[in-house]
C-alpha cells in the first residue's frame, strides 16, 4: 500500500477548560469574518499600507517626521467627489510636492470600497 506525502489532518485533544477558553476567541473571529468580506478588510489594509508608502515619497521624510495626518477613510467614503478631493487636498496642505497624483490614485482606489461600521457590540 502506498503511502501520500502532503499536507494530513491532525487531531487535537484538549481538556474541558481549554476548549471553554478558546471558543470566545472563535466565536468572535466568526462574527468579524461574516461582519466583513475577508476581501473589503484585505482591500482596505492594502489602501492603508499604499497610503503610507505615498505619503513617505510626498513628504520624502521618515515615519517619525511626517506631519500628524489622519485619513479616514470612512470619513471620505462620506464625502462627495469634490468634497473629497477638497478634504485631501487641506490634510496635504503642507506638502511641498505634487499632490494631484496621490489624491487621484487614492479616490481611485476607494472607489466602490464598503464603509466600515464600528467596532463590534455584543
Amino acid at each position: 500500500m502506498a503511502t501520500q506525502s502532503g499536507p494530513q489532518g491532525r487531531v487535537l485533544f484538549q481538556t474541558p477548560e481549554e476548549k471553554e477558553e478558546e471558543e470566545p476567541s472563535q466565536r468572535r473571529l466568526g462574527k468579524l469574518t461574516v461582519k466583513y468580506n475577508r476581501k473589503d478588510l484585505q482591500r482596505r489594509l492594502d489602501i492603508e499600507e499604499w497610503i503610507d508608502g505615498q505619503l513617505h515619497l510626498l513628504f520624502d521624510c521618515e515615519e517619525e517626521d511626517i506631519p500628524e495626518l489622519e485619513i479616514d477613510i470612512d470619513e471620505l467614503l462620506d464625502l462627495s467627489n469634490s468634497e473629497q478631493r477638497l478634504k485631501l487636498h487641506e490634510l496635504l496642505q503642507e506638502c511641498g510636492k505634487p499632490r494631484e497624483d496621490f489624491i487621484n490614485g487614492l479616490l481611485y482606489r476607494i472607489k466602490g470600497l464598503r464603509k466600515m461600521s464600528g467596532p463590534l457590540r455584543k
